[in-house]
């Protein structure tokens, strides 16, 4: 007889709930150890189904009880929250409605990612914070500038060897001076750290052939490509763009009532927050380099500004990126030798062994020839100005209005 358990887990237990036979009843608490897991999965048979909110540990109980039962399934907890909303919140009752949710077909289910994406997913995440960590002590040197009212430093980088030198030469007092040099010493520990982190990117990388399909596209590299990969996972839960639009965040958020138009506003900003902004972070790279997408950028920016501009570039790129992956084909304007310098380097981010001499040369070089990175460049403008003759007498459509008109009254 098929059971459905639902488990609301926590840190040191999770509480458990059956639903058989169209009725509840509460089982108590298991420990949350492997052991305590394992000896729960041994009273489970093959037909029984387990139902768990996504949480820090989530994964681990799937991996865990994966093995006794028919299907573990993993619940989105935003979505449960305004669903079953209840006065009165207990983890008896919330594993409940888990497991009373799955069993009506209401459950919204979240995808369980295989254990290279999830792998792949764990290595972004850590570079992720690791740049923001360096982000945020930058941040202090500056503020610490700031608030002595040193100007702004002359170079392209205050963190670079030109622009350490500059800093050593201002005139701060001691104790800001001792607060410069550990932040220093840390953003270059930090780096090591990142270095590494990237290394270990780029190993698993390196022979994905969907990362190495979304480099061909502009301003796409190998982080971006890694971010956007592991945050889709398989291609194929997407039927189609709009859905791999919205799980980035990058739809707008409508609303319509009775009669009244849709209005539509910002972008919802839900689903992968990372991976939303490697794809802003994309577009504003896409913007800079001749093609395409840079004459979308420009016919955006003209109407709404640069920064909406940079987020309907970004959701450009999520079409492009469900396009290529469903149809298993690369960019139509890349640039052959800017791809395969980024390729190049990619490879010896991975630790892959240096070619040097006339007669080691790869593919790669050849964006260091001026003569063939200009022929490059020329084809992707020319795709660009065929992108503006191409939009150049569209006029803008109005307003949807609705009329109040239904099927019916048609008829």
């Amino acid at each position: 007889m098929k059971r459905i358990i639902g488990m609301d887990i926590h840190r040191i237990f999770a509480e458990v709930a059956f639903w058989e036979e169209g009725r509840l009843r509460h089982h108590g608490r298991v420990d949350m150890t492997r052991s305590g897991l394992e000896g729960f999965g041994r009273s489970l048979s093959e037909q029984d189904e387990v139902v768990v909110e996504a949480t820090g540990n989530a994964m681990s109980v799937v991996r865990v009880l994966a093995p006794f039962v028919g299907r573990v399934v993993v619940a989105n907890p935003l979505q449960v929250k305004a669903i079953a909303y209840a006065q009165v919140k207990t983890d008896k009752i919330d594993a409940g409605v888990l497991a009373q949710l799955h069993a009506s077909g209401f459950l919204p289910e979240v995808w369980v990612p295989d254990e290279r994406t999830e792998r792949l997913r764990r290595c972004v995440a850590r570079r992720n914070q690791v740049v923001r960590h360096r982000t945020r002590i930058k941040n202090e040197v500056h503020g610490i500038l700031h608030a002595h009212l040193i100007p702004k430093c002359p170079h392209a980088d205050l963190f670079n060897g030109r622009g350490r030198v500059w800093l050593d030469g201002q005139v701060f007092p001691d104790d800001e001076r001792a607060a410069i040099v550990r932040h220093i010493r840390e953003i270059d520990r930090l780096a090591e750290d990142l270095k590494d982190l990237e290394g270990d990117i780029a190993k698993a990388a390196v022979g994905d052939p969907q990362i190495q399909r979304l480099l061909t596209i502009t301003g796409v590299n190998a982080i971006v490509a890694t971010s956007v990969i592991a945050a889709i996972g398989d291609i194929k839960r997407f039927s189609d763009a709009s859905r791999l639009v919205s799980y980035f965040g990058l739809n707008p958020r409508v609303r319509q009532s009775g009669l009244r138009p849709a209005q539509h506003g910002r972008i919802s900003k839900a689903g992968r927050s990372h991976a939303r902004a490697m794809l802003v972070e994309s577009a504003w790279a896409a913007a800079r380099a001749p093609g395409p997408l840079r004459a979308f950028f420009l016919r955006i920016r003209a109407k709404r500004g640069h920064q909406v501009a940079a987020v309907a570039v970004a959701r450009k790129l999520a079409v492009l990126i469900w396009h290529m992956l469903t149809r298993e084909e690369d960019y139509q304007w890349q640039r052959p030798g800017l791809v395969a310098a980024k390729r190049r380097k990619l490879d010896l981010q991975s630790g892959a062994p240096t070619q040097r001499g006339v007669g080691r040369r790869g593919v790669a070089y050849t964006y260091n020839i001026k003569e063939l990175r200009d022929q490059e460049k020329a084809a992707a403008e020319y795709a660009e100005h065929a992108y503006e003759r191409f939009v150049r007498h569209w006029q803008p459509r109005g307003k949807k209005r609705c009329t109040g008109v239904t099927n019916e009254t048609r008829q």
